[in-house]
C-alpha cells in the first residue's frame, strides 16, 4: 500500500504505491508506550540534541491520552516518516489505545502520505517548527488547523502594534 522513499517535504516520507481509497486505514503507529513525564524527557533531550543541526529534529514522540505518549523512534515503525501537512490526505484515529493513520481523501499512487501534526499554536516557541509542506494551503508553521485562527489573530495583533 506505501513505501518509504525520500520526501519533498521533510527527510524521508511515506509514499503511496497504489491508489488508497479516503476513509482507509493504512498503517499504525506503534513504538514503546511510557508516561508524559518520560515523554516529554526523551522529547527534549531529543530537540536539543538537533536544535543546531539543520533538516533534523525528528522527535518521534506521539501523544497516546492524557497519561501516556508512544515512542515512535523505533526502526520498525514505518509511519514515523509520515510527514504533516497544511493540506493533509490522512488524520490520525485513536481506536482502542492504537495509534492509526487513515485516509481522508482518496490518495493516488505516487502521492506522499500526510496529516495534521495537530501542534498547538504557541506564541513563544511556535517559530521552531517551520513547515516544509509546500501546499498553497501553507501558513509556514506546523501549526494545529484548529489553532489557525489564534495565529491570525496573534499576526493581526503584531502588525498592528508594529
Amino acid at each position: 500500500m506505501w513505501k518509504e522513499k525520500k520526501s519533498k517535504i521533510h527527510g524521508t516520507g511515506i509514499i503511496a504505491d497504489c491508489d488508497i481509497k479516503k476513509n482507509s486505514q493504512i498503517i499504525q503507529y506503534v513504538g514503546e508506550k511510557i508516561t508524559k513525564k518520560e515523554g516529554d524527557r526523551r522529547s527534549a533531550v531529543r530537540i536539543k540534541k538537533y536544535l543546531n543541526k539543520k533538516n533534523e529534529g525528528s522527535v518521534y514522540i506521539f501523544e497516546l491520552n492524557n497519561k501516556y505518549d508512544i515512542d515512535g523512534s523505533f526502526a520498525y515503525n514505518n509511519a514515523r516518516y509520515i510527514n504533516h501537512s497544511c493540506n493533509p490526505n490522512c488524520e490520525v484515529d485513536i481506536v482502542k489505545n492504537e495509534i492509526w493513520i487513515s485516509s481522508i481523501k482518496n490518495i493516488k499512487k505516487g502521492e506522499e502520505l500526510s496529516y495534521d501534526y495537530g501542534y498547538p499554536f504557541d506564541p513563544e516557541d511556535f517559530k521552531d517548527h517551520v513547515c516544509r509542506c509546500g501546499s498553497k494551503k501553507c501558513i509556514g508553521y506546523i501549526i494545529s488547523q484548529d489553532d489557525w485562527p489564534k495565529y491570525k489573530k496573534y499576526l493581526k495583533r503584531k502588525k498592528k502594534n508594529a
